[in-house]
């Protein structure tokens, strides 16, 4: 079954939206941070999400108490956290502080860890990707009892918990929604088990580069597939997530798409591997980027749910004044 065959079986999820916080830590930073996610929340973003790296960013765990008491509204999760920085039970106890001082509106962000470099600097082991992976599936085995309150006992390769109660309770039940990311297929396939939210992320290479081939329409419905076949019966109570890495608003779509093609010939973004050749028809009709005036950017997302079943769209900090006027006209939809 293809992913346009078996969206159009289901009901189509109303969209959502996520704005991304870096949260450079320096020179007061963190301050503006806070204020950037309030400034999300005036512009009707329904959640504010926040990375997890060890270099000039804010700690995402003290950010999240932070903006659980400067916000209202707006749901406040992170996108995401590496596993291998913290112990599950440890992570559940702050997730459901968390959820608790917010009034119920976490999201918890959860992936295996990919940048090498900030675990060589921090003297934490990496490990190759199928230990990672076999560590975020313990870890989500665990954080899914805990966060519900109950007592976990676990034993297994990485991990193990003896009699622990979750507490506190978190606000939202029966747990807070766990999301997991990813663009390989075994990563896609634990989300499919595991996750309340995916976000489908176009693969990367050894060196942690997006692929290129992977930011195309077809890459993507192949990449839902895969979430569909591991998922099973589950697959309706997921909501699928990605995120828009480029927004060009302009009358002239075709010469903004010529342009963004002959950047990557360029090698710009340097984050991305070319490793096929794209036409200007796949850089119009790829998720991950928005070219167009804001009526035509809300019908492109409209089109992307229609063939991907993709209803939770994210921006990264950086264009969220931009694409903040296409969300009245998708909303409610």
């Amino acid at each position: 079954m293809s992913a346009t065959d078996g969206s159009a079986a289901l009901q189509p999820r109303k969209f959502r939206f996520a704005a991304g916080g870096e949260g450079n830590a320096e020179e007061g930073g963190a301050r503006r941070f806070v204020k950037l996610a309030q400034r999300a929340e005036e512009l009707g973003y329904d959640s504010f999400m926040i990375p997890d790296h060890l270099g000039n960013q804010v700690g995402p765990i003290a950010a999240l108490g932070a903006l659980a008491v400067a916000t209202d509204r707006i749901r406040i999760g992170t996108a995401m956290l590496a596993n291998g920085f913290r112990h599950p039970a440890i992570l559940a106890k702050d997730a459901a502080t968390i959820d608790v001082l917010s009034g119920g509106r976490l999201e918890l962000g959860l992936g295996a860890g990919w940048m090498k470099d900030e675990f060589d600097k921090a003297g934490i082991a990496y490990d190759r990707p199928g230990v990672r992976i076999e560590k975020l599936e313990e870890a989500l085995q665990i954080l899914d009892v805990l966060l519900r309150g109950r007592e976990c006992t676990f034993e297994g390769k990485h991990y193990r918990v003896d009699g622990l109660k979750g507490s506190p309770r978190p606000r939202q039940g029966p747990r807070p929604p766990i999301a997991v990311g990813g663009g390989g297929p075994r990563m896609l396939a634990l989300a499919a088990r595991y996750a309340d939210i995916i976000s489908v992320a176009p693969p990367t290479n050894s060196d942690g580069k997006l692929l290129l081939s992977g930011i195309t329409m077809d890459s993507t419905i192949e990449r839902v597939d895969v979430i569909r076949r591991a998922a099973g019966d589950r697959f309706a109570d997921i909501e699928l997530n990605w995120t828009i890495t480029m927004i060009l608003v302009t009358d002239d779509k075709q010469q903004a798409a010529e342009m963004a093609l002959g950047a990557l010939d360029q090698g710009f973004p340097p984050n991305i591997e070319v490793d096929t050749r794209l036409t200007v028809d796949d850089i119009l009709e790829s998720p991950y980027l928005a070219i167009g005036s804001h009526e035509e950017i809300a019908e492109r997302i409209r089109a992307v749910r229609a063939k991907t079943g993709m209803s939770y769209v994210g921006v990264f900090p950086t264009q969220m004044e931009a694409f903040a006027p296409v969300i009245p006209l998708l909303a409610g939809e």
